[in-house]
């Protein structure tokens, strides 16, 4: 019984450690905590989950888009700190939408992301097609 318990332990040391080092990488972070609603491609699960691939990146070109990928609910409660939160959308935005990047585009910061964290969304909902409006306005 002692030696599963040592083992059990153990195992559990080590999980926490790999855990830990795994928030280092921005990837990892988004496997750990965005994938299961976004999944390995970023997809959209139609009327639940939007889509990030070729799409996330828009928001960056409309006043108020970039504050709004960070307060959305996944983003402003992950149990990530500031810096973790600014590293994974500076990673996720060109990963999954390289194409839409602004070319002027400034890489978040943690104080940017812990102020913006600091103010909830009134309603998700429509603030997302309030923005997406204003994206099709700007379309030829």
């Amino acid at each position: 019984m002692f030696k599963s318990v040592v083992r059990a332990c153990v195992f559990t040391l080590g999980f926490a450690a790999w855990a830990t080092a795994a928030s280092a990488s921005p990837r990892t972070d988004y496997m750990l905590k965005c994938m299961g609603c976004h999944g390995p491609e970023g997809a959209e699960v139609a009327g639940k989950v939007p889509a990030l691939k070729d799409s996330v990146a828009r928001f960056l070109s409309v006043e108020g888009g970039r504050a709004y990928l960070v307060k959305v609910p996944g983003t402003r409660q992950t149990p990530l700190d500031d810096q973790a939160v600014a590293d994974l959308l500076n990673w996720l935005l060109p990963h999954f939408d390289a194409a839409h990047m602004p070319k002027d585009f400034a890489p978040y910061t943690g104080e940017e992301v812990h102020a913006l964290r600091a103010h909830q969304l009134p309603d998700v909902v429509e603030t997302r097609a309030q923005l997406i409006k204003a994206l099709e306005d700007k379309t030829p």
